[in-house]
């Protein structure tokens, strides 16, 4: 029984670790203590070193002093002064107004205001809260079908997932040794493709079934002309500015995405006065949240750690490559098995847990098969979209469930009785939204070229033009003799420095 133990130590420590997340268990913690107690029996069993933890202060400083998770909070506090000060209730109003004559212009702007709250909040459950508490009132005051109204809100709100700046991908970018703008850019396209194809779902609906999504009537247009031109030169332009400051610095080289996240929340706060809404009381509660959330994912990171120690002490690492190695297929049967890996998952993890606890387990596999993982970790992040939308599971539809009526009410303007919507409804309404997700998986592992665009700007060197040059004994820098030239490929230089310290963390780019 022992020898069994030991030589399968990997697997049963991760099947331990699934256990423990069931029975209900934070994750940050459940990860620590499943690290702690393998690595102490791997101890007593000689499987590890006996001075094991003592790389525990040095992985832990090592993550304290990483600058670009710095992001994380800056983001994080430039979403919620944003959504925090009215922003997402101009936006809605604005944009509403805009689509207001075209069959399902609410759904249209519910979507295109989700997808400018992504890139200016990061948080899923800010834009579902916000876009459910304005948006949904006026989608069931006007007849939209409950199930269109939940699903669009929903699903816009998961697009924080995936348009930068989204909080997954530095996260993913971490995790993968990867730079943050590189994955910025590599997102863009299929986040934007994902917005169109949603975009695309409520025109069918509004062509097959156009009384599921009508549009606003004519007494509800109360803007018009200069007037609404004045309110989208006033609500919908400063954003879009500071997404584009933001962004396009990152983008470009200008400013690393920790410069971007703080000239972001500076931007905000900006407008936030400009709006006459910045008070103490918005700035404490945003401090508040930033500081909860950020704790929240520094804590998860390091009980990664503490996990990740043992776990590629034990051989971990070579057990899961082993494992997705021998899968049929080679690469491309290591991708599918991967995402559905991923999805399946995401019906019990969230996003955090699933990028601390799953793809450091899955990078070196795709490292080693010559995957790209830039394109690797946005396929992830848009599959991990889906943990959001899983019906009954999913947090964007708790979230919305949240806010949504669960028992019939008047509505203030019409005086009309406006029936509850029910749970029901709502997992309805999310299933074609993730259907549409899924299909974009599909493309991106289809079309890498949808991500790895991302490389067009980068200078490439081909090894085999390289020429080593080296001089003949005796002749001066200035001779007439030329040095012979060694053919391509050029040996590598002999390396003295002293053999970097074995690892047991996630192997480092």
């Amino acid at each position: 029984m022992a020898a069994f133990f030991a030589e399968n130590l990997a697997p049963i420590m991760f099947a331990s670790l699934i256990v423990v997340l069931l029975i209900g268990y934070p994750v940050a913690f459940a990860l620590a203590f499943v690290g702690f107690v393998f690595g102490f029996i791997g101890i007593e069993m000689g499987l590890l070193p006996i001075n094991l933890f003592q790389a525990i202060p040095d992985r832990i400083f090592g993550q304290m002093s990483n600058e670009t998770l710095l992001a994380i909070p800056f983001f994080t506090f430039m979403g919620l002064i944003l959504q925090r000060s009215g922003m997402a209730e101009a936006l809605l109003d604005t944009i509403g107004q805009l689509f207001g004559p075209v069959r399902g212009g609410i759904a249209f702007a519910v979507i295109f205001v989700g997808a400018i709250l992504a890139a200016t909040t990061g948080v899923v459950a800010a834009s579902v809260i916000s876009m459910g508490l304005i948006s949904l009132p006026i989608m069931l005051r006007y007849g939209y079908d409950r199930r269109i109204a939940t699903g669009a809100i929903a699903a816009s709100g998961t697009l924080a997932q995936i348009i930068p700046p989204s909080l997954v991908l530095i996260i993913l970018a971490d995790q993968l040794g990867r730079s943050v703008g590189d994955m910025y850019k590599g997102a863009m396209v299929p986040a934007l493709m994902l917005v169109a194809a949603y975009a695309a779902y409520i025109v069918v609906v509004s062509i097959i079934s156009p009384q599921k999504v009508p549009a606003l009537p004519p007494e509800a247009r109360t803007l018009r002309g200069w007037k609404l031109l004045g309110r989208v030169l006033t609500s919908l332009v400063p954003p879009l500015v500071l997404i584009f400051l933001v962004l396009g610095t990152i983008f470009f080289g200008i400013a690393t995405p920790t410069e971007g996240g703080a000239m972001g929340s500076v931007g905000a706060l900006v407008l936030a006065a400009m709006n006459r809404r910045l008070t103490m009381d918005l700035l404490r509660q945003s401090l508040y949240s930033t500081a909860r959330l950020s704790a929240f994912v520094l804590f998860i990171l390091l009980g990664a750690r503490v996990f990740s120690l043992t776990f590629y002490g034990v051989d971990g690492h070579v057990w899961v490559e082993h494992l997705m190695t021998s899968i049929p297929g080679g690469v491309i049967g290591f991708l599918i098995v991967a995402n559905l890996l991923v999805f399946f998952l995401a019906f019990l993890l969230d996003y955090f847990e699933l990028a601390f606890i799953i793809i450091p387990l899955l990078a070196p596999v795709a490292e080693a098969m010559g995957i790209d993982l830039i394109w690797f970790g946005v396929m992830l992040a848009i599959n991990m979209q889906t943990s959001f939308m899983h019906p009954p599971f999913g947090f964007s539809l708790y979230f919305l469930r949240s806010v949504a009526p669960t028992r019939p009410y008047r509505d203030k303007l019409t005086g009309a009785t406006i029936q509850p919507v029910t749970s029901g409804q709502i997992y309805m309404g999310a299933v074609p939204f993730l259907a549409i997700q899924l299909v974009m998986v599909v493309m991106v592992l289809s079309f890498p070229q949808l991500v790895t665009h991302y490389k067009s700007g980068a200078a490439e060197v081909d090894p085999a033009s390289i020429q080593l040059n080296v001089p003949m004994p005796g002749a001066t820098p200035y001779g007439a003799a030329p040095a012979p030239s060694f053919g391509a490929p050029a040996a590598p230089a002999p390396s003295f420095a002293p053999p970097a310290p074995p690892s047991f963390g996630a192997p480092s780019q």
